[in-house]
């Protein structure tokens, strides 16, 4: 019975290896609902929900054992429980252990698409939307870790801002990433000022690296020429 769970386990995380066009589509809607939905109460277990469902495909496309992807969906669904008993009590520890137990979750998942990106042996289409994916994954980290922040500190995370929303953390974020630096939102001290600084660096490295190395070494319908020269080969044989 076992062997055959396995199998069956396998096969359906065979329909998701690099699947990161996947990946990159939930990252966006993980985007959208931080923008619409608090950080705060239901709102975040939504979030929480959201993110722990990237992870988890994440990993399953990124060739992970199967092994692990089982202890992820396991620590996903701890953090919604934890998040969903914060929202019921009111009690903003237990949010903040989920948040934090997601943020570590969220980035081991996309060390793992990391990881796949740069040792795959060819560089497509699903490799641009894997190293896109991670890139954008990590507005959402540093937002989560901005948000838990604010929770847990005495003082303002923002300068003028006393009751800051989830948009405002997704927005500092972004605009940190990209070293857009709109100047609307600054961070009132630290540890703000030091994580942020840390996500520009991160934000630039990674872009002007990585994603634009691959994107240099991307060669759009070089895959589907390969197939048709061995099925024209194939069929010379054939003859």
């Amino acid at each position: 019975m076992r062997a055959r769970r396995r199998e069956r386990w396998l096969q359906r995380a065979e329909r998701f290896r690099d699947a990161f066009g996947l990946v990159f589509v939930l990252v966006l809607v993980t985007y959208v609902l931080a923008s619409l939905l608090s950080n705060r109460g239901w709102g975040a277990v939504i979030l929480i929900v959201a993110a722990g469902a990237t992870s988890v495909i994440a990993l399953t496309s990124s060739h992970v054992k199967p092994g692990f992807v089982h202890q992820a969906i396991w620590a996903s669904a701890v953090t919604i429980a934890l998040a969903a008993i914060a929202a019921a009590s009111g009690e903003h520890a237990w949010l903040d252990v989920a948040s934090a137990v997601q943020i570590t979750l969220l980035a081991v998942a996309m060390g793992a698409v990391l990881r796949r990106v740069v040792t795959t042996a060819e560089v497509g289409s699903r490799t641009i939307l894997g190293a896109i994916s991670v890139y954008t994954a990590l507005g959402i980290l540093f937002t989560s870790l901005y948000g838990t922040i604010d929770r847990i500190q005495g003082g303002l995370f923002f300068e003028g801002v006393a009751h800051p929303h989830g948009s405002d953390f997704l927005f500092f974020s972004y605009t940190t990433l990209t070293t857009t630096g709109f100047g609307d939102l600054v961070p009132g001290g630290q540890p703000g000022r030091m994580i942020s600084g840390l996500e520009m660096m991160i934000g630039q490295i990674f872009l002007v690296t990585l994603v634009a190395g691959l994107v240099s070494l991307w060669r759009p319908g070089e895959a589907l020429r390969r197939r048709q020269a061995k099925a024209a080969e194939a069929a010379q044989a054939s003859e």
